[in-house]
């Protein structure tokens, strides 16, 4: 209990931090007119189309909500990665308030209804990019990781308090006036947030850079590239579009258990919906707790566990009363489920690649989701209501036994706070933020050389860079010394910044332990932050100017 207690101080003091953070906070509150915005608009959007086009409108409609979108999440991903963060979410979020405004002027109007279905899959577009860009964001603007992990879980709570709200909020106005008026409102929801994401102050933050990283290659597959290269981004990634198609089936399969197994009505369909929202509130406590664990991969996997099994068991023991506890179980699991693999990609994905791999889990995580509404009715006339919902509800628990060691080697694997205090204490990573130091130690390999052992000779090719963690290296010269290094110091930058061979040969002096960082990720991590950047540079000029002069410009 007292463990308890003293992580869930440590969670509040990490919202409280959220919150004092005035770029957390505007992006947080520009969520809150984001979200509303959304839901309310597609209330609208679906009164609009039945009214419009009867069942095949609303059809069409939810056909235009995910397939665009899926396609193009890769493509338009790349934009965060290419420019400005903050000025991807700022022109995105424009033009989705320029289509809704747009389509509320033909609505009212009564011009042609294919105009509205066109604009809408446009703003569904727009959305694509501006999720990836806020989520690679957020690390640079974190302080800490359980900051980030904070900013994480309140964005979740926002979200849930969305689906409630935005739907409320379309569902008011509808009675009170016709679907125009409700796009007219969404759209000044989104002049709220516009208004809120133009006064982020990124300069001056350690890792952001306010007009723009590295430039990016126009390569969608990219994300792909980099998922597939990684064990660890596969089974996260691989993991969550499992939970998104079982996720699509039980939409249906719920809908179908309503009417067919609990005997509910339409009313019903609305009280287990209601269940799943609550479930999302108590899943919000829940992370509250978990914030201090350190360990989001186990969190994950045990979210992924109790999104399942509670729907088999609605197929096993059809009850009522039991469905919707159960259902709270499933809700309070997605909410662990979604800030947990978010907060673990934020914390393992290079900054230079996180909007792209966003983008590919965005692209899957739609995909999959329509995917999972297609099987289930398939599912249910090969084997009934009970059969289906226990065989959807068994694939989770069944890859969770499966991958449960490798979710924990993930957890296990995590580097200490000694090692990305030995990366603080580098002058070159300094200025970087807490969470990409925190993935940037990830990347590192120890290794050990005796005392009088070259870790590598003036000539030779850079490869990698070192920091020392325990001992000292001494730096030589043509045979000269030139400088011994200890705890924190890093070498090899030269010839990896400059593309030379080595200008110095390096001797452990005695015993010493040095920790490597590949040359791409040393690279990326350098050049990706600005502040970084002038402090490499700086570093390089002063060794540089104790070579000899045949050295030359480099």
């Amino acid at each position: 209990m007292a463990l308890v207690r003293q992580r869930l101080a440590e969670s509040l003091a990490a919202f409280r931090a959220v919150f004092r953070n005035p770029n957390l906070r505007r992006i947080q509150l520009a969520l809150v007119g984001s979200v509303l915005g959304f839901w309310a608009y597609y209330v609208a959007l679906a009164v609009y189309a039945y009214e419009a086009g009867g069942a095949a409108g609303v059809g069409l409609v939810a056909l235009i909500r995910t397939i665009p979108s899926a396609l193009a999440s890769p493509f338009t991903a790349l934009l965060a990665d290419r420019y400005a963060r903050r000025l991807v979410m700022l022109v995105t979020t424009f033009l989705r308030a320029a289509t809704v405004a747009a389509a509320a002027l033909v609505a009212l109007t009564d011009g042609p209804a294919a105009v509205v279905y066109v604009l809408a899959g446009l703003m569904t577009v727009f959305s694509t990019a501006f999720r990836p860009a806020q989520a690679a964001l957020l690390p640079s603007l974190a302080a800490t990781p359980q900051e980030l992990t904070a900013a994480n879980v309140s964005a979740k709570m926002i979200e849930s308090v969305g689906v409630f709200a935005g739907p409320a909020l379309g569902g008011l106005l509808l009675a009170t006036g016709e679907a125009g008026i409700v796009f007219a409102a969404t759209a000044v929801t989104l002049v709220w947030a516009l208004l809120l994401l133009a006064r982020l102050d990124v300069r001056g933050v350690p890792g952001v850079r306010p007009t723009g990283g590295r430039p990016a290659r126009f390569d969608p597959f990219a994300g792909f590239r980099q998922i597939a290269g990684e064990a660890r981004l596969r089974l996260l990634v691989g993991l969550a579009a499992a939970q998104t198609l079982v996720a699509g089936a039980f939409n249906v399969l719920i809908i179908v258990a309503a009417f067919d197994l609990l005997d509910l009505g339409n009313s019903g369909v609305g009280f287990l919906n209601s269940a799943l929202g609550i479930g999302g509130f108590v899943g919000v406590l829940t992370t509250l707790v978990l914030i201090g664990r350190q360990r989001l991969a186990s969190d994950f996997g045990i979210g992924i566990l109790f999104w399942g099994v509670p729907i088999a068991l609605i197929g096993i023991f059809p009850n009522s009363s039991l469905t919707l506890v159960l259902l709270v179980v499933v809700g309070a699991a997605n909410t662990v489920v979604d800030v947990s693999a978010l907060t673990l990609l934020q914390r393992s994905v290079p900054d230079e690649m996180l909007a792209r791999v966003f983008g590919v889990l965005q692209s899957l995580m739609i995909g999959t989701l329509g995917l999972g509404a297609i099987l289930a009715p398939l599912a249910v006339e090969l084997a009934g209501t009970r059969a289906a919902l226990v065989g959807t509800g068994a694939v989770l628990p069944i890859l969770t036994a499966l991958f449960w060691r490798s979710l924990s080697a993930i957890d296990r694997e995590a580097r200490t706070p000694a090692t990305v205090d030995l990366l603080a204490r580098n002058g070159i990573f300094a200025p970087l933020p807490a969470p990409v130091l925190e993935s940037l130690a990830g990347k590192l390999t120890a290794v050990e050389r005796s005392a009088g052992q070259v870790v590598f000779r003036q000539g030779d090719h850079g490869d990698r860079f070192y920091v020392v963690e325990e001992g000292d290296v001494d730096v030589t010269i043509d045979g000269r010394p030139v400088r011994r290094l200890g705890r924190g110091e890093g070498f090899g930058e030269i010839a990896l910044l400059r593309d030379v061979p080595r200008t110095a040969t390096v001797t452990a002096a005695g015993d010493v332990t040095l920790h490597t960082l590949e040359r791409d990720d040393f690279i990326a991590a350098v050049t990706g932050h600005a502040e970084s950047a002038e402090a490499a540079e700086a570093v390089v000029a002063s060794r540089l100017g104790r070579l000899r002069p045949e050295f030359g410009p480099v």
